[in-house]
């Protein structure tokens, strides 16, 4: 089994519904989201991630790490100070974070997901 994968592949079709757990808040973001490997076991996800402008409302219920590649975001989690996330930027968001994502600059990222 190769325990190498590639996971920039846009050939994979794209999910284009706003994802469980995230709720648009200010002015009408889209999210476009393309799962690109998935561990054989169901524990891991990764992929990209892109949005527009706006702010969403964000539930996590798994441990995220993101890239972001373009854009520019903040993220504030509920009761903490915001964090400016601009390109180039590497961040994890734990498990049960709660908080808003503003989205000031169209954002493309690369995420892996512990599902379990």
């Amino acid at each position: 089994m190769n325990m190498v994968s590639k996971i920039i592949d846009k050939t994979v079709a794209p999910i284009t519904e706003d994802l469980d757990g995230w709720e648009k808040v200010t002015g009408d973001p889209s999210m476009t989201t393309w799962i690109e490997y998935t561990s054989p076991d169901g524990s891991m996800i990764t992929g990209c991630w892109a949005a527009t402008t706006g702010t969403y409302r964000a539930t996590y219920a798994s441990w995220e790490f993101i890239h972001l590649i373009e854009g520019e975001v903040i993220v504030t989690q509920d009761g903490e100070a915001p964090v400016t996330l601009k390109p180039g930027d590497a961040f994890m968001v734990e498990a049960g974070f709660t908080g808003t994502w503003e989205i000031l600059k169209p954002v493309f990222k690369h995420f892996a997901i512990k599902l379990k």
